[in-house]
Order: C-alpha cells, then sequence, then structure tokens
C-alpha cells in the first residue's frame, strides 16, 4: 500500500470498533460511489490526516478505503468505492447491498501514507486512487504549499470528482482521460522536479511500476491496492525455512513451517488475529515485535519502518533470525 512514513498519532487503528450509520450514498463516477459514514448518536468521530484509511466490515467482507473528505469535519467520514465484480466482494456488496440508513463496523482510522512536509507536491492518482490524493491536494491548498495534480482514467466518466478538483484554487490539475490523451505523461510530470518536491502516487500497479521508474530516488511515496506481481518488497532473501514464533501475550509457541505463514499458523491455533488483504498491503495484520529480526516481505512499511523492526505483517512476512517473539 505505501511507501512513506508510519501511522500518525493522532489515529489509532487499534480503538475498538465503531458502528457507524450509512448517512450518504453518491453517485461520483461511472462504477464509483461516495459514502458519508457517521456516527449513530451523531457523536465526533476520531481524527485523521491526509492519506489515511478506514477499514469497513460489511456484508462479511472486510476491506480498507481511503477517505477523501476534510480532516476538519469531526462528524462525518467519506470514502470513495469502485464497483470491481471480479474482487472478493466487498466492493460488489457496498454497491448492490448497502443503502443508506444501514450500518457498518470500522476500525482505524490508520495513516501508513501520510502527507510529509515538503516545497512542493506532484500528486498522481490513477483511477480510483484519486481518494487519498484528493484529501491530500486539500492540505497542500490549505497550507499554501505549490503542487502539480495529474488525475488519469479510462474515459471521463470514469474519473470522480472531477468538480471537486476543478475547484482546487492552489496548484495545477490536469486530468487525463486515456480514451482522449493516453496514458499519463510521467517524464513530463516527473521530468524536472525542483529540489524539496514529494511525489505521491496512488492507483493501479502499471501506474506505480512507472512512477518509480521515473521518479528519482527518495521522492516518491506510493500506495498499492494489490500486491505486485511476482517478488515480495523487501525481502531479505527469500529464504522459506521453517522457524519458530514465541506468541508472548498468548504464552503460545508456533512453529511456522516452510509453506506456511505466521498469520495461517496463529489462525490455526485459534488466536484471535485480525486481517484482511492477507498480501501484506493493508496493514491490518501489522503486530509489535518484541525480539528477532523479521524479515520483511510486505508493500507497506517505509525501509526505515523495516530497518526499525518494531512491527511486521505477519500475512507474508518471515524470519531472518532464529526465531521472532512477537505481542500477540
Amino acid at each position: 500500500m505505501t511507501d512513506a512514513t508510519g501511522p500518525d498519532p493522532a489515529e489509532d487503528g487499534d480503538a475498538v470498533p465503531l458502528e457507524l450509520l450509512v448517512h450518504r450514498m453518491t453517485w461520483e463516477a461511472d462504477g464509483v460511489l461516495s459514502l458519508e459514514l457517521v456516527h449513530p448518536d451523531g457523536k465526533p468521530l476520531p481524527a485523521w490526516t491526509p492519506g489515511a484509511h478506514l477499514e469497513v466490515s460489511a456484508g462479511g467482507h472486510t476491506r480498507q478505503y481511503s477517505l477523501c473528505g476534510d480532516p476538519r469535519d469531526t462528524g462525518r467520514y467519506r470514502i470513495g468505492v469502485l464497483d470491481e465484480p471480479a474482487s472478493r466482494g466487498g466492493s460488489r456488496h457496498i454497491h448492490t447491498a448497502l443503502r443508506p440508513g444501514h450500518t457498518v463496523t470500522a476500525h482505524g482510522p490508520r495513516n501508513h501514507f501520510a502527507l510529509e512536509d515538503a516545497e512542493a507536491y506532484v500528486f498522481l492518482a490513477g483511477g480510483i486512487g484519486i481518494t487519498p490524493i484528493l484529501a491530500m491536494a486539500r492540505e497542500a491548498d490549505r497550507r499554501g504549499v505549490p503542487y502539480t495534480l495529474v488525475h488519469g482514467g479510462r474515459t471521463r466518466t470514469s474519473m470522480a470528482f472531477g468538480a471537486e478538483l476543478e475547484a482546487l484554487r492552489g496548484g495545477t490539475v490536469r486530468r487525463v482521460p486515456q480514451d482522449e490523451q493516453g496514458h499519463i505523461d510521467l517524464r513530463a510530470a516527473l521530468g524536472h522536479l525542483f529540489e524539496g518536491t514529494l511525489v505521491y502516487c496512488c492507483g493501479p500497479e502499471g501506474l506505480l511500476a512507472a512512477a518509480e521508474e521515473a521518479c528519482p530516488p527518495g521522492r516518491l511515496r506510493v500506495e498499492r491496492f494489490a500486491a505486485p506481481v511476482g517478488g515480495q518488497a523487501g525481502a531479505q532473501g527469500g529464504d522459506e525455512a521453517a522457524f519458530e514464533v514465541e506468541c508472548r501475550a498468548s504464552g503460545v509457541t508456533l512453529d511456522i513451517a516452510a509453506d506456511t505463514s505466521i498469520l495461517d499458523a496463529a489462525e490455526a491455533a485459534g488466536l484471535p488475529v485480525a486481517s484482511s488483504c492477507r498480501d501484506g498491503i493493508c496493514g491490518t495484520c501489522e503486530t509489535r515485535v518484541l525480539d528477532g529480526t523479521p524479515d520483511h516481505r510486505d508493500f507497506l512499511l517505509s525501509e526505515a519502518e523495516q530497518a526499525a523492526n518494531t512491527t511486521m505483517m505477519i500475512c507474508v512476512s518471515r524470519c531472518a533470525s532464529d526465531r521472532l517473539v512477537l505481542d500477540m
């Protein structure tokens, strides 16, 4: 999901679940609905910052959705959901069954795609990847920081939040429908970055891979919706050997076979572990490391966070030491 800073201290992804009321659903573009979620009793919601996501459970599915509203509005969360009929069912349920007046269970917000301070920004979004980018551009507007935002999509009618993007005044905004203009010109967008400029990119893997190739080292922050095909991010060796995990909080020791993940072994042992994507991109299974060295294979933690070895994603990451001691 990202190569960025860790969770913002204002956001508590481990807080008790929130039962939220679907207040409004709006058709934003072909196949894209936005949802406004509020507390049933009108209470203020936990704070969030641009780049944060909310984990939403509805209809037996749990998925992560970037917040695209206004962080200053503590009375509601807004998310954008793309209808993906070929997915595992979360978006289909929201589009076909969820309606205003229904409730959903939410965890978060959490932020692994936080907007760092910079002298200028380049924001690149593909399709529904505009959701976190929209909140970031609004924040750059408020800070008075110059930026360029480029949003690409298959067609103009499939590109959500067009009117809100056009209302931005602090930067340069370009919308690039593929059927009219082709793909985003990354050479033009990234070819002449001023010193102190950070690049934020969210969208399909093709866009992220091209941005990683075109962007100067250290400037790019990305958020992924799916794990890249082939390879694992940050893997220290790819050794599939068995290892041992001491689960300090539960008093259980797990033997992790070469073909089993820590998450699978924990579930088989009956431990209460949370998970969603199982691909190392969402952060739901992030677990604190008390001792040992993880072999990080996620696509979420930054290089600095992986080097710190304070947490790991137990759905994909393994062990680079003799054993691990985890807070679970």
